[in-house]
């Protein structure tokens, strides 16, 4: 006896809700306003200003657009191949000259515009501010995975051997550039340490959760001779500034992330490095590759590096082949074998 089959009713959509007709300007303020309320931090909230300007800024010069619902796939993926072959960079910046720039934005850089604008959209639909989310479609730029994003022994001893020590601001980067190597802080957490983060008998940095990239809070353990230098670094300061902040600029004030970027660049220009992009991030690559070099384990890394997935972190540890080979040739099954 064959069993009835139950009849499938199809639910009826309710085609009475109505969605709000946005203009680009409103659409941004409601996010903005939104994601305030939800702890978003400031710098976020900035890029996402900045990101939906460069966007609807190609929008308006190409198309006559009047609300947010009537865009389309076509035009972000027109938006895109914009980026990749016809924007120059830097254009439209204040100090730079755009005119003697190259064509074309890096996948990267074309990544972070479109993950901005998905937050952006996202967040539109899920208020149901937004029926057709035109995102939802867009997949990001596949990218090649980057096995030269760290530096070897023999450029970080270069590069430590260029500070001027008998300079406040060489003396300065030479400790900050010994820390990030030894605790993989991030940028942000580095140049916003205070004296009271630290302590000395431990060894111990105390990260709180609102200077943290995932709002957690987190401990970092440094060594004695880290621990030393910015014992040395701290005192220099107070002998002449009235803050706590450990890196500051000559004058006292907060040092800034793009400052000390141009500064880590400067000296491994001076080093003779070439073909690398050196940035406080790298540094951070470099910590985490090395740590696993030396014997750390992953959880212990991951804990460390304030990832909250193991996942990410894996990113940031791209071996060459020069240690393929060194790993292969010690853990070799045959080889024990043959050593029998």
């Amino acid at each position: 006896m064959s069993l009835k089959k139950r009849n499938r009713v199809n639910k009826l959509v309710n085609s009475s809700k109505t969605y709000p007709q946005l203009t680009f300007e409103q659409a941004i303020d409601l996010v903005v306003s939104g994601k305030r309320a939800e702890g978003v931090r400031d710098r976020t909230l900035r890029d996402y200003v900045k990101m939906w300007g460069y966007f609807t800024g190609w929008l308006f010069a190409n198309y006559e657009l009047e609300t947010v619902d009537e865009l389309s796939v076509e035009h972000f993926r027109n938006y895109i191949n914009y980026m990749k072959y016809d924007k120059r960079k830097y254009d439209g910046h204040k100090f730079i000259d755009a005119d003697r720039q190259s064509i074309g934005l890096a996948d990267t850089t074309i990544n972070i515009n479109l993950r901005s604008l998905r937050s952006l959209f996202n967040y539109l639909q899920r208020e149901e501010l937004l029926e057709v989310n035109p995102m939802e479609r867009i997949k990001l730029i596949r990218q090649d995975v980057d096995l030269t994003n760290c530096l070897t022994e023999e450029d970080v001893k270069a590069i430590l051997a260029q500070p001027n020590m008998r300079d406040f601001v060489g003396y300065r980067d030479f400790v900050a550039i010994n820390l990030l190597l030894d605790s993989g802080l991030r940028i942000q957490e580095l140049i916003g340490l205070r004296a009271a983060d630290i302590d000395f008998q431990t060894r111990f940095i105390t990260l709180p959760g609102e200077r943290n990239k995932n709002r957690k809070p987190r401990l970092v353990p440094i060594s004695t001779h880290v621990m030393k230098l910015l014992l040395q670094l701290i005192n220099e300061n107070r002998a002449h500034f009235k803050t706590d902040r450990v890196f500051l600029s000559c004058y006292g004030e907060p040092l800034g992330a793009n400052q000390f970027n141009k500064r880590l660049k400067y000296y491994a220009e001076k080093a003779g490095i070439e073909g690398k992009k050196v940035t406080a991030h790298v540094y951070r690559h470099t910590w985490a590759k090395n740590m696993i070099l030396n014997g750390c384990d992953p959880f212990t890394l991951q804990k460390i590096g304030g990832w909250a997935d193991i996942r990410t972190m894996r990113r940031y540890i791209q071996m060459d082949t020069e240690e393929m080979r060194r790993s292969h040739d010690d853990f070799s099954p045959i080889n024990r074998f043959k050593r029998k």
